[in-house]
């Protein structure tokens, strides 16, 4: 068991760096197309949710050629700061960009969901703009931007074909418990580990969904008191 630790450990830390990284992008762009009319919406729609219908493998691909050395980002991090995200724990962080739909989609139904009258209201009585969407908007908002954490994190920690393309399989810096699985899968008599692994697999996916739901619930209450 002490083997699966350091696979768990990197695991969580991908999956919840990718989704803190993800969380502002994720808001910004759920507030844009939940609240906003311009020329291009479906587009950029579209471009959101692109990730949940193409190949990860094909994200993974892209996300090589942006960010490889004689890629434009990539080219940028290595001259301007001498870093480089291949074969690095950070670039399967960046690889969760798969889970940025789930995250854009829930945060975006709990704030279209949010009346704006209530809104109106709170400017009526006095609050600026930003007041009224502190004190109104978010706390209504907070059980869909909390599933989506929930929800970001268990897509990331279980992301798999975007992650290979873009870093590789590399034990102890890029093998979270997908491709522990997969490693495990090619090696004769890795059956046992296949069935430790996926038993932890399934087990954070449980608790994550056990969590997402207290979330809910327990935003739903704070609303409700307020």
């Amino acid at each position: 068991m002490s083997e699966l630790l350091p696979i768990v450990r990197l695991t969580l830390l991908v999956g919840g760096t990718a989704t803190l990284g993800a969380l502002p992008i994720a808001f910004v762009l759920a507030w844009v197309l939940a609240r906003w009319r311009f020329p291009g919406k479906v587009l950029l729609d579209g471009l959101v949710h692109l990730p949940l219908v193409v190949p990860p493998v094909v994200t993974g691909w892209l996300l090589l050629l942006a960010f490889a050395p004689a890629g434009p980002i990539g080219r940028v991090l290595e001259a301007g700061f001498g870093i480089s995200v291949l074969f690095r724990w950070t670039g399967a962080a960046i690889a969760g960009v798969m889970a940025l739909p789930l995250m854009v989609r829930a945060m975006r139904l709990s704030i279209e969901a949010v009346d704006r009258r209530l809104e109106q209201a709170a400017r009526t009585l006095g609050a600026t703009r930003w007041r009224a969407y502190a004190t109104v908007t978010l706390p209504l908002a907070a059980p869909g931007i909390a599933a989506a954490l929930v929800l970001g994190l268990a897509r990331a920690i279980g992301e798999f074909g975007a992650t290979i393309t873009f870093v590789s399989n590399v034990p102890g810096e890029t093998q979270t418990l997908p491709l522990a699985i997969y490693a495990a899968l090619q090696r004769p008599g890795g059956e046992a580990e296949v069935w430790r692994l996926a038993a932890v697999s399934v087990g954070l996916s449980l608790v994550a969904l056990i969590v997402s739901e207290a979330l809910v619930r327990r935003a739903g209450r704070g609303v409700h008191v307020l």
